[in-house]
């Protein structure tokens, strides 16, 4: 379990596709590699990898095809900077939302629109998801728990603060480039307890 408050910029030091349908990834995190051992979880760009080994500030995981195939994680390259967040421990603050480092979709940003002090992106919405963001609910985006301004049928924006932009990858992404969705765990529970009944 995650709060989606990124913990530093890490960067893609090796990505091993293998032809099996899965890859090899290696990442220097020297922040959340400084504690971390094998079988312990970090959030890569929202996706929670299983931490294989760590040597000198460099952590490798194994990542399915079906994690690259349903994420951003199979557009990465060597060099790319990613977002990273050691697993939550019980007692800590909770600083964002619960986040579980499943992602539900991938959306791309349609929009950037500065402001004095923050700027407004606004990303596309999957049709299978719009129905789990609200105004003002909770979203992760590539691993960042955000708060929904507006939404509708196809799109929600957010609004980010300097801080985010220089701190996480949202800040150096253009209009077209993928990320990764989680919509707030709750909401599909919720969803799943009521199954077919109107209230």
């Amino acid at each position: 379990m995650f709060t989606g408050i990124v913990e530093e910029l890490g960067q893609v030091e090796s990505l091993i596709e293998d032809g099996s349908d899965s890859a090899v990834l290696k990442i220097r995190g020297p922040l959340v590699t400084s504690d971390a051992r094998h079988g312990d979880s970090i959030s890569v760009n929202g996706v929670c990898l299983t931490v294989i080994d760590n040597v000198d500030g460099v952590f490798t995981a194994d990542v399915m095809g079906e994690t690259l195939r349903r994420s951003s994680l199979g557009a990465l390259e060597v060099g790319s900077q990613v977002n990273l967040e050691r697993a939550a421990a019980l007692g800590s603050r909770l600083g964002g939302h619960l986040v579980q480092g499943h992602v539900d979709g991938v959306a791309r940003i349609v929009a950037r629109e500065p402001a004095a002090d923050w700027e407004v992106v606004r990303f596309s919405l999957p049709a299978e998801l719009a129905k789990y963001v609200v105004e003002k609910g909770s979203i992760t985006v590539d691993g960042v728990s955000l708060t929904v301004m507006a939404v509708d049928d196809e799109t929600f924006s957010v609004g980010m603060i300097p801080t985010t932009s220089k701190l996480t990858v949202l800040g150096a992404k253009d209009v077209g480039d993928p990320v990764n969705l989680e919509v707030d765990v709750i909401a599909k529970y919720v969803e799943k307890m009521l199954g077919d009944r109107h209230v």
